[in-house]
């Protein structure tokens, strides 16, 4: 199974960006659709975003379109998640796992997983 580290979360304010990468080391991230999901204080785990082994397949959850981009580079090395104008409602624990699929609704993606959650990276938005 693929095991993942993630990282690059953080403290911001209202409005600021971050970004959250997600690696493997020892396997090759390229052969695997990824997903994040994050899960807030009090809250269930939910999907966030999840993209191809291609990259040519990206989904997001509607709370954070237009807001998060997902990426991976050309070595298929890290899987990112750029995070802008963030809000205190973002402020959650983000995990990446491997995915069997993106082909699914980003609300069923925990259904989807292939593979272990990383320890997690905390994300923390003040207003």
């Amino acid at each position: 199974q693929l095991q993942v580290v993630e990282s690059g979360g953080g403290s911001v304010q209202s409005g600021g960006s971050l970004k959250l990468s997600c690696a493997a080391p020892g396997f090759t991230l390229g052969n695997y659709a990824i997903g994040w999901l994050r899960q807030a204080p009090g809250k269930e785990r939910e999907g966030v975003s999840c993209i191809s082994r291609s990259g040519d397949t990206t989904k997001y959850a509607d709370s954070v379109k237009d807001r998060f981009t997902i990426s991976r580079d050309n070595g298929k090395t890290t899987v990112d998640l750029q995070m802008n104008n963030l809000k205190p409602e973002d402020t959650a624990v983000y995990y990446c796992a491997a995915v069997l699929s993106c082909l699914v609704p980003i609300t069923t993606i925990q259904k989807m997983l292939a593979g272990p959650l990383g320890q997690g990276t905390q994300v923390t938005v003040s207003s």
